[in-house]
């Protein structure tokens, strides 16, 4: 996922600024919510950002989505 990536990056930022203190984001609610979606797919841990209870709430709602539906690259197995 390309987008993934990117959201890693501002993620990984994020909790970069926010160790220190800082709050410099620049990641909008949907962004939190679909890492989120994204990590739960991947089988990542759950890793919401400490700093920021809006962007965690989000994060949580995306992970929790994302572990109730399968990824636009998965297909479900049928049993016939």
């Amino acid at each position: 996922m390309e987008g993934t990536n990117e959201l890693n990056k501002s993620r990984d930022a994020y909790i970069k600024n926010t160790k220190g203190n800082t709050f410099i984001s620049g990641m909008t609610d949907e962004d939190w919510f679909n890492l989120g979606k994204s990590d739960a797919w991947a089988g990542k841990h759950k890793v919401p950002p400490e700093q920021d209870a809006q962007a965690a709430s989000m994060y949580d709602l995306g992970y929790s989505e994302g572990e109730i539906k399968h990824p636009p690259t998965e297909t479900p197995e049928v049993n016939h």
